[in-house]
């Protein structure tokens, strides 16, 4: 018991947040802007002190992009629907170094969206 209680405050704590957000009435261009959305969310994770390793994105036809990053932390996806002006977010970090939440905003800055609502779960050991 002492070991897992020691191992909540290493760098690889079983400890993480995860937040799950919409956003919804930004622009079809933003949305559909592939290139710009993977800086976004390359920025935005960065900004918030997570480790981008990797970042593969899709834009679909006729509309629509998915983005998936690779964090050393987890990893973030954003998946937009242009025709309505929204786009699901999920941003999960483990450990505490990293601020997903932060980053979630960040994004949802970016894509300068008037609605945002965010969810955030504690998971692992607190």
């Amino acid at each position: 018991m002492t070991q897992v209680l020691e191992s909540a405050h290493a760098v690889g704590a079983f400890t993480g947040q995860h937040i799950i957000a919409e956003v919804q009435g930004v622009k079809a261009k933003r949305l559909n802007d592939e290139l710009f959305l993977r800086d976004v969310m390359a920025a935005a994770l960065t900004e918030a002190g997570a480790t981008v390793l990797d970042i593969t994105s899709k834009r679909f036809d006729p509309q629509g992009v998915t983005v998936l990053v690779l964090l050393s932390e987890s990893h973030a996806s954003l998946h937009t629907y242009p025709e309505v002006g929204s786009a699901f977010m999920d941003v999960f970090t483990c450990g505490r170094r990293a601020d997903p939440e932060r980053a979630a905003r960040l994004i949802a800055e970016a894509l300068k969206a008037p609605v945002v609502q965010l969810k955030a779960i504690r998971r692992g050991v607190q």
